[in-house]
């Protein structure tokens, strides 16, 4: 029973400490519900917290910004205020003229200029501020903000605003169109004031240059453009246009001067001879392009581009000369000096260094400098040319007239054209004109080649060749099977030399002596001529034995028949033979027929007037006595007559006349008797 009592007693124990832990489970639900409750409201809270703890996160990031704004805001304010002005200068040069009023055009230029480079650095600046806050946003992570799409608005504006203002500079944008005015105003100015320039013909009637055809005013107003446009790294615009206009001019008076002749080949022509004309022209128009034309564009090139320093004007002037044809005249001379060579040569080559020679000073004034190298290369390699050529004929000249011996002397007689070449050329080389060229063309040779020169280099030559003439001669003379015509050939040629000698340089050069001993030779040539062939003729009608009895008068009819007879056939036979020699000279033949004269008139005509009238009254004396004294003088008188056309003057004061009618000009191929 108690043991009873006691297990209920535990069992009640339990009970109660069962429903104690239900009642403090019961608490504990209770108060983990509240809990939970609570703990929901918090997490709204919370929730709230972060979106406000947000915000203000974000408001700190955006003041932090206001940095990079405050420092945005006076820029873009210039922008604005800056691009009214670009606007306002636009309208202005759209409606401007700058041929109408260049300065205030100038002056708009000029400030557009200004306007937009501080517009472009106005928008670069607020650009580079804008660039560092919208990257500072996106480093804070705030691409999404109202703030943050506003500054890429604004940066994206600016950007465009600058390839506007970019635009400005390039084809079609408005200071292109600008610059585009000016450089036509510029080539308006220069086109206006250059005018044709005079021809050579004109210039001999005054050979006064005019002045300069650009006026101040004009030239003020072209430095004006470049100074503008040279700020704008465009002169180069203002030289292309300048170097064009007036390449056009010279060209153009260049062309009117038919220049053709420089553009021959050395295959269109057999003979220097054939383009004497043409070197006579070339040293003309040379001479005219140079001094005056060039000389013009030299000046005028100074006065427009001086502000722009010495080595524009150069380069400017150094291309109208090159584009104007200045090379062609070049190229014409070097064609002469490699030509084949030929006597004429020499004297077209001492021409051309003359004309060169001529032009020094002012070829070393106008193409002074690195612009005009390639004119101050083709003009020393053509002198060098020009010089060697020459002293290489000269040379030669003794040489090539040795070479003419091995022909065959004129059959009539008469001298040699290599012979009258020979003198004419010999008295050319030494006259005034020729000589000093000659002896500056050998002096520069010499130095060239460290040779010592001496004024009696030319003197030398000259006499050699006379010296190779001479022994021509004698082989020539020694070739003639008729002693007669040897000594009729000598006289001819020595009167020849004496005839052209005689007064002139060269005879002073050869000296009184030498002169002399041609003299003395001539007149024994002439004398044993004479004797030994027309003198001969008397002694056929000599008065020997005519008279049949001592101190009587009858004469032996037949053996004055016969005399006479046998003197009329000697004298045709004579007339005949040297009807055909020629004496080109006038005096010489007068001279000559005269001591012909003199040897067989007076003995043939006393004979006649003597025994004739002995025996016209016996017979018909016309069948023997072929020739009456008249008829006889007028024979002798007709003798050694030049063919017509076979030669000209011998004293042509033309030097082409001279050189044509003494030889072909080819001097190692001109035979002594053509």
């Amino acid at each position: 029973m108690a043991q009873q009592e006691q297990d209920l007693a535990s069992v009640a124990a339990a009970r109660e400490i069962l429903k104690e832990s239900l009642d403090k489970s019961w608490d504990l639900d209770f108060a983990i519900r509240e809990t939970g409750s609570r703990l929901d409201q918090s997490e709204q809270r919370l929730a709230s917290l972060r979106s406000a703890i947000g915000n203000v996160a974000s408001k700190c990031a955006l003041y932090d910004v206001r940095g990079h704004v405050d420092r945005a805001l006076g820029p873009a304010a210039a922008v604005l205020r800056i691009f009214d002005v670009v606007h306002e200068l636009e309208t202005s040069l759209i409606s401007a003229d700058p041929s109408s009023d260049l300065r205030s055009y100038l002056i708009n230029v000029q400030r557009m200029e200004e306007a937009v480079k501080l517009l472009r650095d106005s928008c670069k600046l607020v650009t580079l501020w804008l660039e560092d806050a919208v990257q500072f946003l996106q480093d804070k992570g705030i691409e999404g903000d109202l703030y943050f799409l506003k500054f890429k608005k604004s940066l994206m504006i600016l950007q465009q605003l600058q390839e506007v203002e970019e635009n400005f500079g390039l084809n079609g944008g408005l200071l292109m169109d600008a610059f585009k005015q000016l450089e036509n105003e510029f080539r308006r100015l220069v086109t206006d004031n250059s005018f044709p320039p005079p021809r050579p013909d004109e210039l001999e009637v005054s050979p006064i240059p005019p002045p300069l055809s650009f006026p101040d005013s004009d030239i003020e107003k072209m430095q004006t453009i470049m100074e503008r446009l040279t700020a704008s790294n465009r002169l180069d615009r203002c030289l292309s246009i300048y170097i064009e206009v007036r390449t056009s001019i010279v060209t153009t008076a260049l062309q009117a001067l038919d220049l053709s002749y420089l553009e021959l080949s050395l295959s269109e022509f057999d003979s220097v001879q054939n383009l004497e004309g043409c070197i006579d022209q070339w040293v003309k128009h040379l001479q005219f392009a140079v001094k005056y034309l060039f000389e013009m564009e030299y000046r005028l090139c100074h006065e427009v581009f001086q502000k722009a320093g010495s080595d524009v004007c150069m380069e400017c002037f150094a291309k109208i000369v090159l584009r104007s044809g200045f090379q062609n005249f070049i190229k014409f001379a070097n064609s002469i000096t490699r030509s084949k060579k030929e006597a004429i040569k020499l004297l077209k080559l001492l021409d051309i260094f003359a004309a060169l020679d001529e032009l020094r000073l002012n070829f070393n004034r106008l193409f002074s400098g690195k612009s005009c190298f390639d004119i101050q290369t083709q003009t020393r390699d053509l002198i060098k040319g020009v010089v060697d050529g020459a002293c290489e004929l000269f040379w030669e000249l003794s040489i090539q007239v040795e070479s003419q011996r091995s022909y065959n002397p004129p059959s009539d007689g008469s001298v040699p054209r290599l012979v009258r070449f020979v003198i004419d050329y010999c008295n050319i080389l030494v006259e005034d004109e020729y000589k000093s060229i000659l002896l500056e063309v050998l002096e520069i040779h010499c130095s060239w080649n460290n040779l010592e020169f001496e004024q009696g280099l030319l003197s030398g030559q000259v006499q050699r060749i006379l010296e190779a003439l001479e022994l021509n001669l004698q082989t020539w003379a020694k070739a003639f099977e008729d002693t007669n015509l040897s000594h009729f050939f000598r006289m001819n040629n020595y009167w020849y030399f004496c005839k052209n000698v005689e007064g002139t340089k060269l005879g002073d050069l050869m000296g009184h002596d030498w002169l002399r001993a041609y003299e003395d030779d001539m007149e024994y040539y002439a004398a044993t001529y004479v004797s030994e062939s027309w003198g001969k003729l008397p002694a056929l009608i000599s008065e020997e034995d005519l008279v049949l009895f001592p101190g009587g008068r009858a004469i032996n009819h037949n053996l004055v028949q016969k005399r006479i007879e046998e003197f009329c056939n000697a004298f045709e036979d004579m007339y005949k033979q040297q009807s055909y020699w020629v004496l080109s000279d006038r005096g010489l033949r007068l001279r000559t027929c005269q001591l012909i004269m003199q040897s067989v008139f007076p003995s043939y005509k006393s004979y006649i007037q003597k025994y004739m009238p002995l025996i016209e009254y016996e017979e018909d004396t016309s069948k023997y006595v072929k020739y009456t004294p008249a008829i006889l003088e007028n024979m002798i008188n007709s003798l050694f007559q030049s063919k017509v056309g076979k030669y000209g003057s011998t004293k042509c004061t033309h030097l082409a006349t001279k050189i044509k009618n003494a030889v072909t000009t080819h001097l190692p191929s001109t035979p002594a008797a053509a």
